[in-house]
């Protein structure tokens, strides 16, 4: 493989993880608009944007499922990005 097609390959790579990324951040928030009002629900955008790690995004998701409040969820973004 030349450095090219290296580099090529790694900015496809990175394409995907971060579309992979936009992805889940709008079904969690998604999940969260259908459950919560919007005011409830905005701050949540700017809390997962700080969030990198899809798994950790994956996680947030199912969370977002099942999450008693707004403020809870949020609660659980910030300890579980430390």
């Amino acid at each position: 493989m030349t450095g090219a097609e290296a580099l090529i390959e790694k900015g496809i790579e990175q394409g995907i993880e971060r579309g992979s990324r936009e992805m889940l951040i709008h079904n969690i928030f998604t999940v969260l608009s259908e459950r919560f009002s919007q005011a409830e629900v905005e701050p949540v955008r700017a809390s997962l944007e700080t969030v990198s790690d899809l798994t950790i995004l994956t996680e947030l998701f199912r969370i977002a499922l099942h999450i008693p409040s707004v403020e809870v969820f949020l609660h659980t973004i910030d300890t579980t990005d430390e």
